[in-house]
């Protein structure tokens, strides 16, 4: 069963973009928005003594941006031979660290929309502590078994393998190769590095049109109740195909991804 249908009724500009660039080298546009977190950070330590789950912002970052997707469906795509095709479930990717940061892992949670944000977080606990005791997760089957391979032949084995899945809708799990393993969005973290602010690149293999990189919280000034005040502030640097979702699309979202990180009690 195919995991996408394409989109139908697609924009002049839009067919003009999903031929005037390659594959996701050119087309990203950067940007970032900035959050005051307070509410969300007592909201998150509240669940914490609630449910015992150890949640955290990066958790929270990954609900919202489900959440706005949903509000704009036409955005969770791939590029398939030069037609838009949607995804039929809006999944999030969360990046992890481990090894003391020297290596990356990641794991994909399905349905990331409809799902609380206190089962993302057991999820993604059970998959993480499954990851750093070496547990085979199949992102992580799959990269140790592509590492292993000479550099050149590396590169044709993951543009083979993209290709057939994503361009012909080939069931590669069969050869340890995760179904769209990527998913809608991909969520990662550079607060752990000491970084206010970073950038990720879209990675062209996955063809997640969407990365979020959360940076670390600092005290800066912020309008609050209409008063100039030092808040807690989360700096999210964001990266988009520009191929599948233009401003008016980052618009959209970010006020519906800004409202949860603001106040996710009220909001979610």
């Amino acid at each position: 069963m195919s995991r996408f249908h394409r989109l139908e009724n697609v924009p002049s500009w839009r067919k003009m973009a999903l031929f005037a660039w390659d594959r996701p080298r050119d087309p990203t546009v950067y940007g970032s928005i900035e959050v005051n977190v307070a509410r969300a950070q007592r909201h998150l330590a509240e669940l914490r003594e609630q449910t015992g789950v150890k949640l955290t912002l990066t958790h929270l970052v990954g609900k919202a941006v489900a959440a706005a997707i949903a509000e704009r469906p036409e955005v969770n795509a791939i590029i398939r031979r030069g037609q838009l095709y949607v995804r039929d479930s809006i999944d999030v990717f969360f990046q992890v660290a481990f090894e003391g940061g020297e290596n990356l892992a990641g794991t994909k949670v399905c349905d990331a929309d409809r799902k609380s944000l206190v089962e993302i977080g057991r999820e993604l606990t059970d998959r993480v502590e499954r990851m750093r005791s070496k547990k085979d997760e199949p992102t992580q089957k799959s990269a140790r078994r592509m590492s292993a391979l000479p550099g050149p032949l590396l590169r044709l084995v993951m543009r083979l393998g993209e290709t057939l899945s994503y361009d012909f809708d080939v069931d590669l799990s069969r050869f340890g190769v995760p179904a769209d393993a990527f998913g809608s969005c991909m969520v990662t973290s550079v607060a752990g590095y000491g970084l206010g602010i970073g950038f990720a690149p879209l990675f062209p293999p996955g063809r997640a049109p969407l990365v979020l990189t959360v940076g670390e919280v600092r005290e800066l000034p912020a309008v609050v109740d209409g008063q100039v005040a030092v808040a807690p502030v989360l700096t999210i640097g964001v990266a988009f195909d520009h191929r599948v979702m233009d401003g008016y699309h980052a618009g959209r979202m970010a006020k519906r991804f800004r409202d949860i990180l603001s106040d996710p009690a009220r909001e979610l």
